[in-house]
């Protein structure tokens, strides 16, 4: 695993311990020379997972759209910054350049682009890893709704194994590079189910 797209806050939350996590990750990254890809902001805990990954050495790359370039939250000193055109280029080009991904604490983008990839690797799109990491069991309500519509059918238990989820950034990281994707065909007849 050569690189890792975090998604996560502009925002730094409400406790400490997210700022920790942010920070611990982005070191061990660097320290385990995984190149960082994210947002390329220089706010909240995306500015300090990219800080704290440079700091240890790594290579970070950010990537925004030149609309929030122009509001000059984008960080400066990454060792690359690509500027593209939408929202729907940034978050191509993220996964294109990621070998799996992970979520921070954050909000409605955070969640909505880490949907995004897991449901690609269901569908087969590619085949790379999804991690939540649960600080403080920040993701336990989507955890278990995951397991909810599991039992109810709507999410087929071997693609429920798709989103992973650690405590803190060396367990989470050790799930990644262990990961394999299902390979199960997505619509089946509901009696399989």
């Amino acid at each position: 695993m050569k690189s890792i797209c975090v998604y996560c806050g502009s925002n730094f939350g409400d406790r400490d311990s997210y700022l920790e996590a942010a920070q611990s990750l982005g070191a061990a990254m660097a320290v385990q020379e995984i190149t960082l890809v994210y947002g390329g902001g220089n706010v909240g805990l995306m500015g300090a997972v990219a800080d704290a990954a440079l700091a240890a050495g790594g290579k970070v790359i950010g990537v925004m759209p030149q609309v929030l370039v122009d509001k000059e939250i984008a960080h400066t000193g990454l060792s690359d910054l690509r500027v593209v055109g939408s929202m729907h280029k940034r978050k191509s080009l993220m996964a294109e350049l990621a070998d799996a991904f992970i979520a921070l604490p954050g909000g409605l983008g955070t969640l909505e682009e880490f949907c995004e990839v897991a449901t690609w690797t269901q569908l087969g799109f590619h085949q790379k890893a999804c991690g939540l990491l649960n600080i403080e069991g920040f993701y336990d309500g989507l955890l278990a709704f995951l397991n909810h519509a599991t039992a109810e059918k709507f999410i087929r238990p071997d693609h429920r194994k798709i989103v992973l989820s650690g405590k803190d950034p060396m367990e989470l990281l050790e799930k990644l590079t262990q990961f394999e994707a299902p390979i199960v065909p997505k619509w089946l007849d509901q009696k399989q189910l």
